[in-house]
């Protein structure tokens, strides 16, 4: 049965230079268009933590100013370039006939989001604890320890509200076209008026993804990690992999504190507030190559109602 699916890709998973996502792309497409070949409909989200530090962290160098939110729109158009053309290729390579489109997104947040007063997304590549105050004491950035990694810029990630391109998401999916949008996250933008304005910030691309699904009126929300299924006391003696969970037990394990912040924990809370969102709607986080079998029930954490 044909669903409608919005489909969240990681930033980290599309590699840290141009030559090297283009490359990796490839791979991601061909699950993708397994996917498109079963009938579904597809929208396709992506992170873009590494990428849009990179493009702003270059144009510093160079002592162009560059605002934020224009590295964002940056990171959209060369993702998507890279994304659309590896997917059209794999899909005429099948013999079918999908149109694949980029839109550059923009997503309005509250302009009074305590998160800008808590700079808390890492993006950019990483440094060493030296080299990250000296950037600090040089531009201004706040500079944060990543996970035993080393050292990253971190900026304001505010909680998306709605998808300002929605209509013509919705446009070209009712035509049989795959869209890929709300790269990064979308470019996020505060109302004024009839103006938009963009701000130096990145918006988490799994939230993003929820509030997409929910104004597109999406069946499924999948959401990609790097396993097959979300675990209770990962990596412990009694780890416990969850296949179908319902929205309660689900905000149970949450207030358990089962999930970490910075890794799972908003990948579930993105799920459960689609799920939530109306009867019928079932999220789905899995591993990429997993997506397929996971639509069809044989595998993945399933959260509804």
């Amino acid at each position: 049965m044909k669903k409608r699916i919005v489909v969240a890709l990681g930033g980290n998973a599309l590699g840290n230079s141009a030559e090297e996502q283009r490359q990796l792309v490839r791979q991601t497409a061909v699950p993708i268009v397994d996917m498109i070949e079963e009938g579904h409909e597809l929208v396709i989200a992506h992170g873009n933590g590494p990428q849009v530090g990179m493009i702003n962290l270059a144009f510093d160098k160079s002592q162009v100013a560059m605002p934020f939110p224009e590295c964002g729109a940056m990171s959209q158009g060369y993702i998507g370039f890279h994304l659309q053309n590896a997917i059209r290729e794999e899909i005429k390579s099948r013999g079918m006939n999908h149109p694949v489109a980029t839109i550059i997104t923009q997503v309005v947040v509250d302009k009074e989001d305590p998160a800008f007063q808590n700079p808390t997304k890492p993006i950019g590549a990483f440094y060493s604890q030296e080299e990250a105050e000296k950037i600090a004491a040089e531009t201004g950035f706040v500079m944060k320890e990543d996970a035993g990694r080393g050292y990253r810029r971190v900026v304001p990630s505010p909680r998306p509200i709605e998808v300002v391109e929605d209509r013509t998401v919705n446009s070209l999916i009712g035509a049989g076209q795959v869209v890929i949008t709300v790269g990064g996250g979308g470019i996020p933008v505060i109302r004024d008026g009839i103006r938009l304005e963009g701000v130096a910030a990145v918006i988490d691309k799994d939230f993003a993804s929820e509030v997409l699904a929910e104004m597109i009126d999406a069946d499924f929300l999948i959401i990609l990690t790097a396993v097959e299924k979300v675990a209770l006391n990962f990596g412990k003696p009694d780890e416990k992999w969850l296949d179908k969970v319902s929205v309660a037990e689900m905000e149970q394990y949450m207030e358990e504190g089962h999930f970490a912040p910075g890794s799972m924990l908003p990948k579930v809370e993105a799920s459960v507030a689609f799920a939530k969102s109306g009867p019928g709607r079932t999220a789905l986080i899995t591993s990429l190559e997993n997506a397929k079998d996971g639509i069809a029930g044989k595998t993945g954490t399933h959260i509804s109602l």
